[in-house]
């Protein structure tokens, strides 16, 4: 059957599985939106306010399912608004496929109304990008943009299609499998093998790694979030309890191992308990798993873990030895490799290790007893008290961020999605955007700071307008609270540019999209508040007043060991 490139791709994204794309049109990418508007029986599309929302959409549909998010928009300013959510999706592995549409192929190249090479600018954020100027090559190249966004480590993968493409005409062939043969999919295969490739340890290097676990005394877990996306948090929880082993999470990994767990120590890092710092400064072994030894989390590589043997399991190869020379390592797919180290993990009695580290769990700063109006900690522990353990919760990135990750316990995979590697201000009201359109049937609850909020507001039009019951909590201190924190430590106090004492009066912003909106300034309001917006079924906004000097504790200055871990401020 012959079809026009427009429709080819439509056919192609449901080939994928895909039921959903966020996007926002454009006159380059017409064609393909006119093939929507016939198949909106068959494909959903959700318009959001401004692309970079489309693409965190995607990324929060990617990040909550595990399945690969679509995002569209058109040539130009178009495309390059698509930017900062790629990049993002690309810090934290998340598989998303953004489909661009650009001038005609004669027009390439040629300075034309809203041209832009958008392959050019996104080739350091894919993992990998095309532009498809044959239409018989389009189904494929859609084809294997989705293997390689899925497959591996994931990632976010470009296509960008010129006009004449999408209105060309030519043979289509249907693949079920979503690839059009076997001959087909060995040659993709044969040509990505860099790109796809998925490493086996054999089982001399897993024994040796089970050798070096089993013989030490103080080993720690530090989890992150390769932990989730291979699906493998099930099996990290065995062997954590297999050989009663610490475990340490990475900002991403903070959904990997229940919070509340007793091997359960914490996040690791800048802003890590006190706990998880010093299991990684005291122990004899590191067993690194899915992370990639963030600079957040490492302060002074020459001084992280120095006491400790470094075991790394990751399935790219490329995070091994970059930020931390490593002992030995596992490179694969990480529930496999964990699967079979199981079983050769000797079985361990809690120890005196075990009873080090419950000590330190108790050190917590006293800023966390503070009882002020309306405290940080009640904020997030009052709506952990009243949602389900299958919630999931979005944020921004800042002080609020900090505290999400502090705060709130966290039990299942798939329930925190967050900027980490690009912290995106602007990322989190798309993601619950999406999170939600993909979990319909499941809470979601979206933490902003003002100042980042200020970034995404303009998202409310698309909560009221498909009636997406999301609440969004605004953690309110008048200020870029992060950056404002910085400059009382580290810059006596020079407050530039970072007081927001100026609109918009939240409150009255969510009512003029027809959203309710509540102010809170002490517990009992804030209780009514997130009750009210809970019961309501319907989409919230609540403004939380907390003070301006709010600090994030512990803190370890950028760049420094763990032994200058900051409890309190004097």
């Amino acid at each position: 059957m012959k079809y026009t490139g427009a429709r080819i791709i439509i056919e192609c994204l449901l080939e994928q599985g895909v039921d959903t794309v966020f996007g926002y049109p454009g006159g380059a990418i017409l064609n393909v939106y006119d093939e929507l508007y016939k198949n909106s029986s068959r494909i959903r599309h959700i318009l959001t306010a401004h692309e970079q929302g489309a693409a965190h959409a995607a990324d929060g549909y990617a990040r909550s399912t595990g399945r690969v998010g679509v995002v569209m928009a058109t040539s130009g300013p178009g495309a390059t608004n698509l930017v900062t959510g790629i990049a993002t999706a690309y810090m934290d592995s998340v598989p998303v496929v953004a489909i661009t549409c650009n001038v005609t192929t004669s027009q390439l190249g040629k300075d034309s109304f809203q041209e832009i090479d958008i392959t050019g600018v996104t080739m350091p954020i894919t993992k990998h990008n095309f532009i498809v100027r044959d239409v018989t090559r389009l189904a494929d190249t859609i084809r294997e943009s989705f293997l390689i966004a899925k497959t591996g480590r994931p990632g976010p993968v470009l296509i960008d299609i010129p006009k004449d493409i999408t209105s060309a005409v030519c043979e289509y062939v249907p693949a079920a499998s979503g690839i059009s043969s076997e001959a087909q999919l060995a040659a993709q295969k044969a040509n990505l093998r860099r790109i796809i490739k998925i490493d086996e340890p054999s089982d001399a290097a897993v024994s040796e790694i089970a050798h070096i676990i089993n013989a030490a005394q103080r080993p720690v877990i530090y989890a992150g979030g390769g932990i989730i996306i291979s699906e493998a948090c099930t099996e990290l929880q065995a062997l954590a309890e297999r050989a009663n082993i610490p475990v340490a999470m990475s900002l991403m990994g903070k959904a990997a191992f229940p919070n509340r767990h007793p091997l359960a120590t914490g996040m690791i890092g800048m802003h890590g308990t006190l706990a998880s710092n010093m299991a990684v400064e005291k122990s004899d072994l590191l067993l690194a798993v899915g992370t990639r030894f963030s600079d957040r989390v490492i302060g002074d590589p020459k001084k992280f873990a120095h006491h400790a043997k470094v075991v790394q399991i990751d399935i790219d190869p490329a995070e091994v030895n970059k930020n931390i020379r490593v002992n030995d390592a596992l490179i694969g797919n990480i529930k496999d490799i964990l699967t079979r180290l199981l079983p050769l993990i000797s079985v361990k009695p809690a120890s005196d290790w075990n009873r080090q580290i419950d000590e330190w769990k108790k050190n917590v700063p006293s800023s966390y007893m503070k009882k002020e109006q309306l405290p940080p900690k009640f904020i997030y522990e009052y709506v952990n008290s009243k949602v389900s353990e299958d919630t999931i919760i979005t944020t921004e990135v800042g002080q609020h961020q900090m505290w999400a990750a502090q705060f709130y316990d966290f039990t299942l995979p798939r329930t925190f999605l967050t900027s980490g590697g690009l912290g995106t201000m602007g990322y989190g009201t798309g993601a619950a955007i999406g999170a939600k359109i993909a979990n319909p049937g499941r809470t979601v609850v979206h933490f902003a700071g003002d100042g980042s909020f200020r970034m995404n507001c303009n998202e409310l039009a698309t909560i009221s307008h498909y009636n997406l019951p999301v609440i969004i909590v605004v953690v309110d201190n008048g200020a870029l609270g992060n950056v404002r924190m910085w400059q009382t430590l580290f810059y006596e106090k020079h407050y530039s540019q970072t007081t927001l004492d100026f609109g918009p009066d939240f409150v009255k912003l969510a009512e003029a999209y027809g959203i309710k909106g509540y102010r809170a300034e002490n517990e009992a309001e804030y209780r009514k508040a997130f009750d009210e917006a809970l019961s309501s079924g319907k989409a919230a906004v609540i403004d939380a007043i907390i003070d301006i000097d709010e600090m994030v504790l512990p803190m370890i200055p950028p760049g420094k060991p763990v032994d200058q871990l900051i409890m309190e401020l004097k």
